[in-house]
């Protein structure tokens, strides 16, 4: 699986998205969006894509964020509710009026921008291994990572252009890796996300997207303030192996959206931060059960 095409969207100056479906878009069934993590690219959907059942219930249409895969803004700077922006501009391209939003860590926070954003087209959401706070000290007393730790020497790393021949480090991305997928990762898929990561982030253009994401990441604002204008269901589902953000944060936070007609968090045991990817028969079954009882 990789990227299948580019639709151009009029954010930020103009913008070109990468997007994927799973297969021929059919107006007689919901779709369901899926929003990727940090550095990745549609590629962690592969489990998605690959499921049958999945397929049959829902239009899945994978789209990368800004700074991510083959997605490029119009404008040299960009945030997470650019992302957000853009992701509801490529529904608008492709003739789609409502959809549910799964989104994976950084995918969780976009899903849910994307729902505050345009309330009558995001039906529901489906965060995955996520936070809705700031990198606040809040959720380091909760147990989640130190992520201005994690981000910071790399954005320092990054801040000099490179060369044309640069691509990204392979520690960055087995960085990555030990904390999406953990300790246990397999040479063929840290190989192919080797690859991947080097394909996506080549020369001074790739350094300052990677930069600019990493940036996103560390310096985002919280939505806490904002979770009580949620109105679509929200189904959370958190692994109990995820380094990043721990159970107890997303036990909280599930609290806070006070408004949504349900709001229910699953805990998934042994589930990493990927949890997409980690634990994909859970997460494609509850996102089935959760897609046939909201589409309407």
């Amino acid at each position: 699986m990789s990227v299948a095409d580019t639709v151009t969207v009029p954010h930020l100056g103009s913008s070109t998205i990468g997007y994927a479906l799973a297969a021929p878009y059919d107006a007689s069934l919901p779709t369901l969006v899926l929003s990727n993590s940090f550095t990745t690219s549609v590629d962690l959907y592969r489990p998605q894509f690959a499921d049958e059942e999945l397929r049959r219930t829902a239009n899945l249409l994978a789209i990368e964020p800004y700074g991510h895969g083959s997605t490029r803004a119009g404008y040299a700077d960009y945030t997470y509710w650019d992302s957000a922006a853009a992701a509801l501009g490529v529904l608008d391209a492709l003739g789609i009026g409502r959809a549910f939003v799964l989104g994976t860590s950084q995918g969780g926070w976009i899903a849910v921008r994307m729902a505050l954003l345009a309330p009558d087209v995001v039906q529901g959401v489906i965060p995955l291994g996520t936070s809705m706070d700031f990198e606040s000290p809040r959720s380091r007393e909760l147990g989640c990572w130190d992520g201005i730790s994690f981000c910071t020497p790399a954005i320092d790393a990054l801040a000099e252009p490179v060369d044309d021949d640069w691509v990204i480090p392979v520690e960055l991305v087995d960085a990555v890796l030990a904390e999406g997928f953990g300790p246990d990762v397999s040479a063929e898929e840290r190989d192919f996300w080797h690859a991947t990561h080097q394909r996506n982030y080549t020369g001074d253009a790739g350094r300052r997207r990677l930069r600019t994401s990493s940036i996103n990441l560390r310096d985002r604002d919280g939505l806490h303030g904002r979770l009580d204008e949620v109105r679509c269901p929200v189904l959370w589902l958190h692994g109990t192996a995820d380094p990043v953000y721990s159970v107890a944060n997303a036990q909280d936070e599930i609290g806070r959206f006070t408004r949504s007609p349900e709001a229910e968090l699953r805990i998934v045991e042994g589930g990493q931060h990927f949890l997409s990817a980690s634990h994909p028969e859970v997460v494609d079954a509850a996102a089935v059960e959760f897609l046939r009882r909201w589409a309407s």
